[in-house]
């Protein structure tokens, strides 16, 4: 009984990805990861900043999404323009996404410490279905009504700040994508639809050595609940992050610790562990976050301390 109902809960909490919407990847630490879903984002950092992360969702969970992303963005000598890249590797059970995309940013001053920030984002996603661990005897490559393929998309997005708050918002991929086949199955639907994020964040100054940053993200879906991240960060002695964060949505909710560590002026080293407030604890440890940035700082350029 209790196998049986170790498959309902997979079923219902994995079923979003098949045949109805593939969402992007969620992460804990979102606020270091801005790249990935605005492009607007790109250059805001004014240095190179290059971005690893490895996140293992609900470890001991047969099936469940291991995510690997690569990001980097810089101004350019017109420090008005930013261009960026990232790709994001996202195994979901028997699926496979793979997400490779360019960024562009244009800037404007909106006031003597504020700055306003369109982005354009371009690029390709794949996506492929393990069909031997589904079927191991199967001879059809396009079981399910599903081939394996590429297809080109677009986002955009808006992202005003200043040294001590941002605002973003935007939508990573605008067009709509069908894995499925043309197999007369009004049934199958689009696997890859709209999603529009709305984040921000502000730091307050608590003494001369401590400071307090929360943030939030909200995550809108076409044919998916809204989801609402809620984080909140100390930073002691510009080195050492500590924090906690609390995700919800209509099916599941996850509370999380976040730290994060300068090890020098070009490394910083971030982990993050989340708890599932859900029948998912019955049968997971956690998720499990690692993040590695790494950003190359010229003296004349930077002008103060990024906290974003």
């Amino acid at each position: 009984m209790k196998l049986i109902k170790h498959y309902i809960v997979a079923l219902a909490l994995l079923s979003c990805t098949v045949g109805i919407a593939q969402q992007l990847p969620q992460f804990t630490q979102y606020m270091y990861n801005t790249i990935s879903i605005n492009p607007a984002y790109a250059g805001s950092r004014e240095t190179l900043s290059v971005v690893a992360l490895h996140r293992s969702q609900w470890v001991g969970f047969d099936g469940g999404p291991i995510t690997q992303t690569l990001s980097a963005h810089a101004p350019l000598r017109n420090e008005k323009i930013g261009l960026g890249m990232s790709f994001i590797n996202d195994k979901l059970g028997d699926e496979r996404f793979s997400y490779l995309y360019g960024d562009f940013s244009y800037t404007i001053n909106t006031g003597d410490k504020t700055k306003l920030a369109f982005g354009f984002k371009a690029g390709l996603t794949s996506y492929s279905l393990d069909r031997q661990s589904l079927d191991p005897g199967a001879q059809d490559p396009n079981i399910y009504g599903v081939e394996d393929r590429w297809s080109p998309n677009i986002g955009a997005g808006l992202y005003w700040h200043s040294q001590m708050w941002y605002l973003g918002l935007s939508a990573p991929r605008i067009l709509n994508t069908d894995y499925a086949k043309d197999n007369n199955n009004a049934d199958v639907a689009a696997l890859e639809r709209v999603s529009y994020y709305f984040t921000g964040g502000y730091v307050f100054n608590l003494g001369e050595n401590t400071k307090l940053k929360p943030a939030f993200l909200v995550k809108a879906t076409n044919g998916a609940p809204l989801s609402y991240d809620l984080t909140a960060n100390f930073l002691f002695y510009e080195k050492f992050w500590l924090g906690a964060g609390y995700r919800i949505n209509e099916n599941t909710s996850a509370l999380g610790g976040l730290a994060d560590f300068q090890v020098s002026k070009q490394i910083r080293i971030g982990y993050a562990y989340e708890y599932p407030l859900s029948e998912l604890n019955d049968y997971t440890g956690g998720t499990h976050e690692i993040l590695i940035m790494f950003e190359i700082f010229k003296t004349k350029r930077i002008k103060s301390p990024r906290y974003f």
